[in-house]
């Protein structure tokens, strides 16, 4: 089953897809978001279908302590969206401290912190998806 997953950010979208056996995640692209939320899942959108993607799974930014934040309820609102405007299943799942495990990869790359910032977010996601794929593919929250 190939999945696409997403780190949301108030800036960019990481965008992660897998492979069709669903083992093994990659780090595709980062979507700027354009200020029209329609217009960013409708890019999300076309990203499902260039894919052929079966399910879109959303990072979910809980708190460290594994409670539901700001961050995380826009996430989980944001998640119910792209459910209503995509034509596959949308889940969310936990994307605690991918993006730190992220910039961790990218410094032993001995990346520069700009090349870094253009890359990270999709890092991230690729992180995130692959946790998810580990832990069996579980349709969460």
């Amino acid at each position: 089953m190939r999945a696409l997953g997403l780190d949301l950010g108030s800036v960019r979208i990481g965008v992660a897809v897998s492979d069709s056996a669903g083992t093994l995640a990659t780090p595709v692209e980062v979507v700027q978001r354009s200020g029209d939320r329609a217009r960013d899942h409708r890019r999300i959108a076309d990203l499902v279908a260039e894919w052929e993607a079966e399910i879109v799974v959303v990072g979910l930014p809980l708190s460290l302590d594994g409670t539901i934040g700001p961050a995380a309820r826009s996430a989980l609102e944001e998640t119910a969206e792209l459910g209503d405007t995509l034509d596959v299943p949308v889940v969310s799942y936990d994307e605690r401290l991918t993006t730190v495990t992220a910039e961790r990869h990218l410094r032993e790359q001995k990346m520069t912190s700009p090349e870094r910032r253009r890359v990270v977010d999709k890092v991230a996601a690729a992180v995130m998806l692959q946790a998810w794929l580990d832990a069996g593919m579980p349709h969460g929250r």
